[in-house]
C-alpha cells in the first residue's frame, strides 16, 4: 500500500517560513519523480515544485526564488523549505510521487495571515 504522509503544515505570518516533509512508503522511492501541489479555496490544484529521481527541480513562478524543494533517497523522504511566505501562498499542500498520474498525499494546511 503506497503511503505519502505529509507534515509541517500550520499557520503563518507573511514574511515568515514553514518546511513541510512528506514521508512516503509502499513504493521504491528512488524509481519516482517527488512534488509539491497546492490547492487554494475555488482554485484548481497547481503544480508548485518537483524534484526528478537524478534531483533536477523545477518550480512554479510564483514560488521560484522563495522555496526549495529537495529529497533524501535513503530516508524516503521530499521536504519543501518555505520562506518569505505570502498570502497568497494559503492552501492545502500535497505531496506526490509521480507527477499528475501518480500518487498523492492527504495534503497539509498552509495559512499565511497576520
Amino acid at each position: 500500500q503506497v503511503q505519502l504522509v505529509e507534515s509541517g503544515g500550520g499557520l503563518v505570518q507573511p514574511g515568515g517560513s514553514l518546511r513541510l516533509s512528506c514521508a512516503a512508503s509502499g513504493i521504491i522511492f528512488g524509481n519516482y519523480a517527488m512534488g509539491w501541489y497546492r490547492q487554494a479555496p475555488g482554485k484548481q490544484r497547481e503544480l508548485v515544485a518537483t524534484i526528478t529521481r537524478g534531483g533536477l527541480t523545477n518550480y512554479a513562478d510564483s514560488v521560484r526564488g522563495r522555496f526549495t524543494v529537495s529529497r533524501d533517497n535513503a530516508k524516503n523522504t521530499v521536504v519543501l523549505q518555505m520562506n518569505s511566505l505570502k498570502p497568497e501562498d494559503t492552501a492545502v499542500y500535497y505531496c506526490n510521487a509521480g507527477y499528475w498520474v501518480g500518487y498523492w498525499g492527504q495534503g497539509t494546511q498552509v495559512t499565511v495571515s497576520s
